[in-house]
C-alpha cells in the first residue's frame, strides 16, 4: 500500500513515510493510493471478529508486512489495548427504543482517541526502536487528543511530546490528565488562546522545513493517517453489533451518527463506507458549525470566533480532515482540493464547487446541537435509562432523539467518544448526580507540572526554543 498527498504534489511513500510525515511537502494531507473493496465473505468473515481482530485486519491492509511483519503488528496492537478496562475494548449499549451506544472511552483518559493513539504510539515505538531515531512530537489540543497522546508515549527515550491546550477551555479532568504527567519526555504549556489560536505556532513550525528536518518534527492530531486508519475499525464493529443478520440481501444499512469536531473520525467512516461498509453517516456539530454549513449551504466559512462549549473537544472552527473528505468525494481531484484549501487558508471562506457540495449534500447528514440540547438529552437519558452521557455523546444522542422516527428501515448507533466522569460539571448543570471515581479524585490531588504561553507572545519562537533545548539535552546525553 503506497500513500499520496490529497494536493497531489508529494509522489507515493509507505507508511513508515507517513506515519512520522504529518503533513506532506506539498502541504496536503496523506490518503491511501488506492482504497480496496471488501467483498461479501470477507465481511461475513470479519462480522465474527473481536474489535481488536477487526484492527488487525484493518492495518494488515493499509500497513505492508515487509514493514511491520503480520506477527509483530498483532503483538503491537495486543501491547496498545492492553491498558483498555473494559474485555471488549469497545463497547455496545443497548438502552431503550432501539438506541444504541457505542462506548469508546474505556482506554487510559476515557477518550475515544486512545484507541487511535495506543495503536500510533505502538507503531512508533516499533520504528524508532529499530531505526535507533528520537522525534519531537508536538500536538496542539481541545480536549482529548492532548492527553491520549502523552499516555502513549509517556516516559519513551525515543520521543519527546510538547502539547499545546487552551488554559480553562478544557475540563478540569483533561487538563489535569496533561499536566499531572511529570516524565521528562513530556512539555505542557497552557495558552491563552482557543483551539485553533494554538494550531498557527505549530503550523508555523512544521512550514519551516528546515527547523522540522533538524529537530524531526511530526504530528499526532488526526493529519496523521495512522490514527484515521485504526478508527475505521470502530465503524466495522457497529456495522456488526447493530446488523440484525449477514445473510440477507442486500445487506441492510446501519445510520451511525458522530459527534464531529476536527473530522477525523468522520474520514474514517467514509473510508470504511468506501471500502464497502453498507454504512450512512450523520455528523453532529456544536455551535461550532463551519461542517454543518458547509454541508447544507456549500459554506466553507471560519465565523467570527470559536464559540466555547459543554462540548469543548468539539469547539473547533478549522476542521483540517475535511479536506481528505474533499478528497474522497471529489474523485481524488487533486488539483480541486489543491486550489479550495490554498484559498481557504488565504481567505478563510470559500464556497464549495457545485459538484462537490452535490455530492457531499447526498452522502452526509448533518445537525447542530445547542448546550441547551445537550443538557436536556443528558437529563432525557439519564431519566430513561439510567445511563450517563458525556455532553459530546449527548450531541449524538440528540439526533436520534429528534429523529426516532426517522429510517425504520435502518439501525441507528450513537457514537460515545467520551465518559461522562471527564466532564463532572456538564453532569451537574443536567441536574444529575455523579459519583466521582477514585481514580479522578486521584487526579485531583496530584501534582501537576506545565509552562504558560501568555497572549501576545510570540508563542512560535517559544516552542522553538523549548525545542531546541530538549533536542540538545537529548543529544548529548546518547553521544
Amino acid at each position: 500500500m503506497r500513500y499520496i498527498s490529497t494536493r497531489g504534489g508529494a509522489g507515493t511513500t509507505d507508511f513508515e513515510g507517513v506515519l512520522f510525515s504529518g503533513y506532506a511537502i506539498d502541504g496536503g494531507l496523506f490518503m491511501p493510493e488506492s482504497i480496496p473493496a471488501l467483498d461479501l465473505d470477507t465481511l461475513k468473515t470479519w462480522s465474527r471478529f473481536s474489535y481488536p481482530e477487526l484492527v488487525k485486519q484493518l492495518c494488515s491492509i493499509f500497513i505492508s508486512p515487509e514493514l511491520i511483519p503480520k506477527p509483530k503488528l498483532s503483538d503491537l496492537i495486543d501491547k496498545a489495548f492492553s491498558r483498555f478496562k473494559h474485555k471488549e475494548v469497545v463497547h455496545l449499549s443497548r438502552l431503550k427504543n432501539g438506541l444504541n451506544v457505542l462506548e469508546l472511552w474505556h482506554g487510559p483518559t476515557y477518550a475515544f482517541k486512545d484507541l487511535s493513539l495506543s495503536c500510533t504510539g505502538q507503531f512508533l515505538q516499533y520504528f524508532l526502536k529499530k531505526r535507533k531515531k528520537h522525534v519531537s512530537v508536538l500536538v496542539g489540543t481541545s480536549g482529548d487528543t492532548g492527553s491520549s497522546a502523552i499516555e502513549s508515549i509517556r516516559g519513551d527515550k525515543n520521543m519527546d511530546i510538547f502539547v499545546l491546550l487552551p488554559q480553562g477551555l478544557c475540563s478540569q479532568v483533561q487538563e489535569l490528565q496533561m499536566t499531572t504527567v511529570i516524565e521528562e519526555n513530556v512539555h505542557v504549556f497552557l495558552t491563552e488562546g482557543n483551539s485553533d489560536e494554538i494550531d498557527e505556532p505549530i503550523k508555523e513550525l512544521f512550514a519551516d522545513v528546515d527547523f522540522s528536518s533538524k529537530h524531526k518534527l511530526m504530528s499526532l492530531n488526526s493529519i496523521n493517517w495512522s490514527r484515521i486508519l485504526v478508527q475505521m475499525a470502530h465503524y466495522f464493529y457497529a456495522y456488526f453489533q447493530c446488523t440484525p443478520s449477514m445473510d440477507n440481501l442486500p445487506l441492510p444499512v446501519v445510520e451511525i451518527v458522530v459527534p464531529t469536531g476536527g473530522g477525523g473520525n468522520l474520514t474514517a467512516g467514509f473510508i470504511a463506507q468506501k471500502m464497502g461498509l453498507p454504512i450512512e453517516l450523520v455528523a453532529v456539530v456544536n455551535d461550532n458549525d463551519i461542517i454543518h454549513r458547509a454541508i447544507q449551504q456549500g459554506d466553507f466559512s471560519l465565523s467570527k470566533s470559536v464559540k466555547s462549549t459543554l462540548a469543548s473537544a468539539m469547539d473547533i472552527q478549522e476542521p483540517y480532515n475535511m479536506e481528505r473528505i474533499f478528497w474522497l468525494f471529489s474523485g481524488s481531484d487533486s488539483n480541486l482540493v489543491k486550489n479550495l484549501m490554498e484559498e481557504f487558508y488565504v481567505t478563510k471562506s470559500v464556497k464549495l464547487p457545485p459538484g462537490l457540495h452535490k455530492q457531499l449534500y447526498e452522502h452526509l447528514q448533518t445537525s447542530t446541537i445547542s448546550d441547551e440540547e445537550i443538557l436536556r438529552t443528558m437529563r432525557h437519558c439519564w431519566e430513561d435509562n439510567d445511563y450517563l452521557l458525556c455532553p459530546h455523546t449527548a450531541t449524538a444522542v440528540c439526533y436520534y432523539y429528534k429523529n426516532s422516527d426517522c429510517h425504520p428501515r435502518s439501525s441507528r448507533c450513537c457514537l460515545a467518544p467520551a465518559s461522562p466522569v471527564k466532564f463532572e460539571d456538564a453532569v451537574c448543570k443536567a441536574g444529575i448526580s455523579l459519583e466521582v471515581s477514585s481514580e479522578i479524585r486521584e487526579l485531583k490531588e496530584m501534582e501537576t507540572r506545565s509552562s504558560t504561553l501568555k497572549r501576545g507572545e510570540d508563542w512560535a519562537r517559544i516552542l522553538r526554543q523549548q525545542i531546541e533545548a530538549v533536542t540538545k539535552q537529548r543529544n548529548s546525553v546518547w553521544s
